[in-house]
């Protein structure tokens, strides 16, 4: 089989969605369809940066989606690609899918002028950091997330 890279087209959109539920039920989101749709809108609009990768097979399925966007890294006045969601569909784990979405990512990043392809994974999902082991280097960094809204104290 090979595996080809493209950028999403929108009749790709059931087989996204698909893939894209997929993404979210493996990290426990609950089933949001107005999330999934937005995001779809988003990625074959172009908006907030937004670019959708599949991986396909020999006869057009997809088989892994990533979806990737621009972001400013003002320490170095460059830019960088952060790759938000990358699956690859059940049967066809294993079988190169996710490395040629990330070289297709690194790709687009030369391209650009970009400095860094960075993306966040669980730390148990033992599986996905095997085949980001190869290409990257995991940071010393952690991550927060705070809610809008937090008011100074007084």
């Amino acid at each position: 089989m090979t595996i080809r890279v493209r950028t999403v087209v929108p009749q790709d959109e059931s087989q996204w969605t698909a893939l894209f539920a997929g993404y979210r039920s493996f990290y426990e989101l609950p089933e949001d369809r107005r999330a999934v749709g937005a995001t779809w809108e988003w990625i074959v609009r172009g908006a907030h940066g937004l670019t959708g990768l599949v991986a396909t097979d020999d006869d057009g399925n997809l088989l892994g989606i990533a979806n990737l966007r621009r972001f400013a890294r003002p320490s170095t006045a460059t830019l960088g690609l952060y790759l938000d969601d990358l699956f690859t569909a059940p049967a066809a784990r294993g079988s190169g899918v996710a490395n040629a979405l990330l070289r297709e990512a690194s790709s687009i990043a030369a391209n650009e002028g970009a400095s860094v392809v960075r993306w966040i994974t669980a730390p148990d999902n033992e599986a996905a950091r095997h085949v980001y082991d190869d290409v990257a280097t995991a940071t010393p960094w952690v991550t927060y997330d705070m809610k809008p809204g937090l008011r100074p104290e007084v």
